[in-house]
């Protein structure tokens, strides 16, 4: 007999399942985030409210503009 070391051989298919799980995962958690804050309301201001979004100069307070 020969002494011969035989090797483990890596589980590709386990390893790509498990990437591909944790990808399922982090897409849900993501979704579920979205979905979230589409039902939340806004708590900052609404998209009309914007002044800089609406081009209107904007100060900060105490400054006047001359």
């Amino acid at each position: 007999m020969t002494d011969e070391v035989i090797m483990a051989r890596t589980n590709f298919q386990y390893e790509k399942r498990q990437r591909e799980l944790e990808k399922k995962r982090k897409a849900e958690e993501k979704a579920k985030r979205k979905a979230e804050a589409k039902h939340r309301p806004a708590t900052g201001q609404e998209q009309g409210d914007d002044p800089a979004a609406a081009g209107e100069a904007v100060t900060p307070e105490g400054d006047e503009q001359e």
